[in-house]
């Protein structure tokens, strides 16, 4: 019994270091977001942020990957 499809929704956020994207996955309660280069779909640097919403999610690491030489 494999894992079930979740789906993943994702945006592409320019940066002075070049472009990525934020990947987000709803994960029982809460959502997930992560930071991928070039169409990726690991998160880089193995890092996952967790929010009580997408937004929430997304906010932390569109903060962390503005804040970085990302």
């Amino acid at each position: 019994m494999g894992w079930p499809k979740r789906n993943v929704k994702s945006a592409q956020m320019p940066n002075i270091a070049g472009s990525y994207e934020i990947q987000t996955q709803a994960r029982g309660p809460h959502w997930i977001a992560w930071i991928t280069r070039e169409g990726g779909s690991k998160p880089e640097r193995s890092i996952v942020f967790v929010g009580a919403t997408e937004k929430e999610a997304e906010a932390g690491a569109r903060a962390w990957a503005e804040q970085s030489s990302y």
